[in-house]
């Protein structure tokens, strides 16, 4: 007597407290029902045997006659219905077993030149609805999961755990992503970069790009605070080195007419990131406002506390990235608003403000698409060009300070 995997991947499986259950019965009891075979193979009777098996325990056996493997396995199908308390889907599991055995015997009609005639599948359909006692569409339903569904899933089925319908909506909403991506590929306005650093006013440069061919901007521009930390001891401190239109009028106009041509420049679905401090929020707040929608802001925690007022303030650890969206593209996952990267000690900066590769990174990852183009009009250290080109990203950036513009190409190709 032997198992054959095909017909016992027929049985749905016994819960732990079903199979325990059993198996006290057997030993008290003794196996009382035959285990039936067909031409030396079990086709009922697999937990019994596994039991008696492990018990040294008696049993009968008996032999069904079938003309072919589809007649064994459309019995089987049919005597778990009836002997069985299955769940919905553990039912609708068999059934589709069954729509394969009847879609067999249709081929072999065809061949026999009896054709199947389309109202006679809908009547099988029907049928094996029936048979099961679930509806259609349920039926429906759990072809589609047990084509798409992770064996996880199919699993918290079995049990209980999920739902028909919650697995099948999951399903449905990451097709819908998926659609949504692949059309956002479709629609994409490609840009051939040459080079993808340029130095010069990023104004006119964005402006020589296509309209709709920026799908993220990630980007911290001059915040106009004028600044300039003292806060290294050694004179020749990269962050003692001021930035350029960081006055807080002309800042905030660049901020404005930036955000203006972005807003042309930006795909209709795309992610936007700027960084900014606390004292300016407000004001950048109200001008990016003004072209792009603003969503939830992200704060970096950098592990350590600023210099500032050392006696009557809180120490700031923090800075703020907003993330803004223009139409509706979609996440790669969605993460908590808080990211912890420890700063750059001062020491490894080529930039007074220059913040670290796995920062952005982190942020990259949660926007960026295959074939995404990234744009950083404000390049600063060029790390944000880096981050794009260690993870194989299409990207441009831009530094109006040539001596900072050359400092960048060598971090960059460092």
């Amino acid at each position: 007597m032997q198992i054959k995997q095909e017909f016992k991947d027929l049985i749905p499986p016994l819960t732990k407290e079903e199979f325990k259950q059993l198996e006290n019965n057997c030993m008290s009891e003794g196996i009382r029902e035959k285990i039936l075979t067909w031409n030396g193979f079990i086709i009922d009777g697999h937990n019994r045997f596994e039991i008696a098996t492990r018990w040294d325990l008696d049993y009968e056996t008996e032999s069904k006659h079938f003309d072919n493997e589809e007649a064994v396995k459309e019995w089987m199908i049919l005597n778990q219905f009836g002997r069985r308390n299955l769940s919905n889907y553990q039912r609708s599991v068999l059934a589709l077993e069954l729509e394969d055995v009847f879609s067999k015997k249709a081929k072999e009609r065809m061949l026999s030149g009896n054709p199947v005639l389309k109202s006679e599948q809908g009547r099988t359909i029907q049928k094996i609805g029936k048979v099961a006692s679930v509806g259609k569409d349920t039926i429906a339903k759990v072809k589609k999961i047990q084509e798409k569904a992770p064996e996880e899933i199919k699993a918290k089925l079995r049990t209980g755990e999920v739902s028909i319908n919650a697995a099948y909506k999951e399903i449905k909403k990451e097709e819908k992503k998926s659609e949504y991506k692949e059309k956002v590929l479709q629609e994409r306005i490609e840009t051939k970069i040459s080079d993808n650093i340029k130095n010069g006013d990023s104004l006119k440069i964005l402006e020589t790009l296509e309209d709709g061919c920026i799908d993220v901007v990630l980007t911290d521009p001059p915040y106009g605070i004028s600044y300039v930390s003292n806060r290294s001891m050694f004179d020749d401190a990269i962050t003692k080195r001021g930035l350029l239109n960081d006055g807080k009028k002309e800042a905030f106009e660049l901020l404005d007419k930036t955000c203006r041509i972005l807003q042309r420049k930006t795909a209709n679905n795309a992610h936007l990131y700027f960084f900014c401090s606390w004292g300016v929020f407000s004001d950048f707040e109200k001008i990016i406002s003004k072209y792009f929608t603003i969503k939830t802001p992200i704060v970096w925690d950098k592990g350590n506390k600023g210099s500032g007022d050392l006696d009557n303030d809180w120490g700031n650890q923090t800075e703020i990235i907003l993330y803004c969206v223009k139409g509706k593209k979609l996440v790669n996952t969605r993460r908590g608003n808080l990211i912890s990267v420890a700063r750059l000690h001062t020491s490894k900066m080529v930039h007074p403000t220059q913040k670290p590769i796995e920062l952005l990174k982190e942020i990259l990852k949660v926007s960026v698409t295959d074939g995404d183009f990234i744009v950083d009009p404000f390049m600063g250290s060029g790390s944000t060009i880096k981050a794009a080109n260690e993870l194989k990203y299409k990207s441009l950036g831009v530094e109006l300070d040539s001596e900072m513009f050359n400092i960048a190409n060598n971090f960059i190709n460092g």
